[in-house]
């Protein structure tokens, strides 16, 4: 018996790239299931192009909610779950489609997400492979709906394809200012459902706990300058997530002793000092491999 998919999209003033995403499933979905989050611009007349499954929703800051109304409306037997911001290559939708015919084993798959930011693929710290769980059995997977950047719950056995989407994740500066704002405030509320205890401190950790992670040891540097920019921007996420936690308690007043900040900025330039000689060590390393290499290739 044939397998069918249902394409579920949940939409918010997504008029510039709504075609896009929509235009790329066209051939591969055989239902099209658009959730619109009480957009005020043309989102609903570019989702009546392609489909008559249009749903609204009230525009709550769990964003994963309204997705899984939609997961509910959809009426085949696989779902793929896409932003509105995303597109399906010809590549990756023909794996899916010979794939979901063999009637596989598997009741969710990753998918490897490449994540256009500021006109350029960026290949290293968070956003590659970013792998993200989007097609799955309709009737075995859903969002926990704990904090916005969650993956799909899956009943059963997860498979990983082939093929990578494309996720036009940044295109301006103002898009990501605008988007981290309702992202941190999830995170924020995630830090007070775990009652995490507010110290000063973390105003300074976080970010810079961030920025060495991304930039050093996830080789965000290999991206030159987007690479630094992505990495400074994501310590100020970080920083705009305490910010927001702290206002959560009512801005309480803390006596911060300027030598304690000074201890925690030294300990923090100690850190940043660690990771660049690892840095310099793990690239000089990898030129020496690659001299072994072609020496190696010219005399054997």
């Amino acid at each position: 018996m044939k397998q069918t998919l249902s394409v579920v999209v949940s939409a918010y003033n997504e008029e510039a790239a709504l075609s896009r995403c929509l235009s790329s499933v066209r051939h591969l979905a055989d239902e099209i299931v658009v959730v619109d989050n009480e957009s005020r611009d043309c989102t609903v007349e570019i989702a009546k192009k392609f489909t008559k499954n249009i749903y609204s929703q009230k525009n709550i800051l769990m964003l994963n909610t309204n997705k899984n109304y939609g997961f509910e409306k959809a009426t085949g037997d696989w779902i793929l779950n896409l932003d509105a911001d995303e597109e399906i290559p010809e590549d990756l939708a023909q794996e899916i489609k010979a794939l979901i015919q063999t009637n596989p084993k598997h009741a969710g798959f990753w998918i490897k997400r490449k994540n256009i930011i500021f006109g350029k693929w960026i290949t290293h710290g968070l956003w590659w492979p970013d792998k993200q769980i989007r097609l799955f059995r309709r009737t075995k997977g859903k969002f926990a709906c704990l904090h916005i950047h969650e993956y799909i719950d899956v009943e059963g056995q997860v498979g990983e394809l082939a093929e990578p989407y494309l996720h036009y994740n940044y295109e301006t500066v103002h898009q990501y200012l605008t988007k981290i704002d309702r992202a941190s405030t999830s995170e924020a509320l995630s830090l007070k459902d775990m009652d995490h205890q507010l110290v000063w401190y973390d105003a300074i950790r976080f970010p810079l706990s961030d920025f060495l992670k991304i930039y050093f040891a996830q080789h965000g540097y290999k991206d030159g300058l987007h690479g630094l920019v992505l990495a400074l921007f994501q310590a100020f996420y970080s920083f705009t997530v305490f910010a927001k936690y702290w206002e959560m308690h009512k801005f309480p007043e803390r006596d911060v002793a300027p030598n304690s900040v000074m201890s925690e900025m030294t300990q923090g330039g100690k850190d940043v000092k660690y990771w660049m000689l690892t840095t310099r060590i793990t690239e000089t390393h990898s030129d020496f491999k690659k001299i072994l290499w072609k020496l190696r290739r010219k005399f054997l």
